[in-house]
C-alpha cells in the first residue's frame, strides 16, 4: 500500500526540533506516511511562492507543525495559505505536549489542533479529522 505524501510545514527559528521528531516517525516500519518536502527557510518573494506552491500541490497532506511562536511564522502562514487556496487537505499538529502552541495567522478559526501521539498522528494523516 503507497504511503500519504506528506509536506511539513514548521517554524524554522523555533522548532527544527520538532521537525527531526516527525521525520524519526516516518521512518518507522508501521508509519503509513512519507514525508514528500518540507517547510522551505528562504526569503517569501515570488519566485518562494510559486516553488512552495509546486511542492504543496504534489503532496496528498500537509501537515503544519504548530510551537509556541508559530502565529510569527511568515513561511508556515503562507504555507497554510497555499495550502488552502489549492485545495490540499491539512492539518494542525500540536507540536508541545506541555501546551502553548498557538495557529499560524492564516489558520482559519475552524480548524482543531490535535494532539501529537502516535495514534493521533496515524489517523488524522489518513483523514480521520
Amino acid at each position: 500500500m503507497a504511503k500519504t505524501k506528506v509536506f511539513m510545514s514548521f517554524d524554522y527559528d523555533h522548532d527544527e526540533s520538532l521537525k527531526i521528531l516527525l521525520v524519526g516517525q516516518a521512518k518507522l516500519e508501521d508509519s503509513p506516511f512519507e514525508l514528500a518536502d518540507w517547510s522551505i527557510k528562504e526569503a517569501i518573494d515570488e519566485n518562494w511562492k510559486k516553488y512552495a506552491r509546486t511542492r504543496i500541490k504534489s503532496v496528498d497532506v500537509v501537515c503544519v507543525i504548530c510551537g509556541k511562536n508559530t502565529d510569527t511564522a511568515t513561511g508556515v502562514s503562507a504555507e497554510l495559505s497555499i495550502a488552502q487556496e489549492e485545495g490540499v487537505s491539512y492539518f494542525l499538529l500540536a507540536g508541545y505536549s506541555a501546551g502553548g502552541n498557538v495557529k499560524p495567522k492564516s489558520a482559519k478559526s475552524t480548524d482543531q489542533m490535535y494532539n501529537w501521539t502516535w495514534p493521533n498522528l496515524k489517523t488524522v494523516i489518513g483523514g480521520g479529522r
